[in-house]
């Protein structure tokens, strides 16, 4: 008999066993072994096989799902104020390569969650941070607008400045003193 027919007989043997039906054991003329849940019939010897009890395991219990706990609320942020201290508005930055710095002041204090970010002609410049200062590097030429808002960890603004305009100087390479000097 192989493995393989061994192994589908116990699982059979095991099945019957757990359906609480009889086995018998029975060999043929030609001396293989056969088992049947039938009582051999005629002249054939059998024998009832005992088979002892299948080992069981309760099902795990599953405990219930727990409840959600209610979102916590939106935390209340206070009444921000924010001004730029410098540059002054209408300022011009000096021919140059178009560096300078931004000073920025809050009342009251940024609190947990919240952050200022400086906008450039309406655009973020840099990452929201805590700080009240920023260094711009190689801002174009011409005038630009300068805001710096409170925004809180998803980015919305909470309070904002009013605009600085800032003009910015910078050779040009169409300027007609270049073009001579070529």
């Amino acid at each position: 008999m192989s493995r393989t027919s061994c192994i589908l007989l116990l699982v059979s043997l095991l099945a019957f066993s757990a359906t609480g039906q009889e086995i018998f054991r029975t060999t043929d003329e030609h001396g293989n072994v056969v088992f049947t849940d039938q009582p051999p019939a005629g002249s054939a010897k059998g024998e009832r096989v005992e088979l002892q009890q299948t080992n069981t395991t309760p099902a795990t219990r599953v405990p219930p799902k727990p409840t959600p706990e209610p979102a916590e609320e939106a935390p209340e942020f206070p009444d921000f104020v924010v001004a730029i201290t410098a540059p002054a508005n209408e300022t011009t930055i000096a021919m140059g390569p178009g560096n300078f710095s931004v000073s920025a002041n809050v009342q009251p204090s940024l609190t947990k969650g919240t952050l200022l970010q400086l906008y450039l002609d309406s655009e973020p410049w840099g990452e929201a941070q805590r700080g009240t200062s920023w260094d711009l590097t190689n801002v174009f030429r011409g005038a630009h607008d300068v805001t710096v808002a409170v925004v809180d960890e998803e980015g919305n603004q909470l309070a904002d400045s009013e605009p600085v305009r800032v003009y910015v100087l910078r050779p040009s390479i169409n300027s007609p003193a270049r073009r001579a000097n070529n």
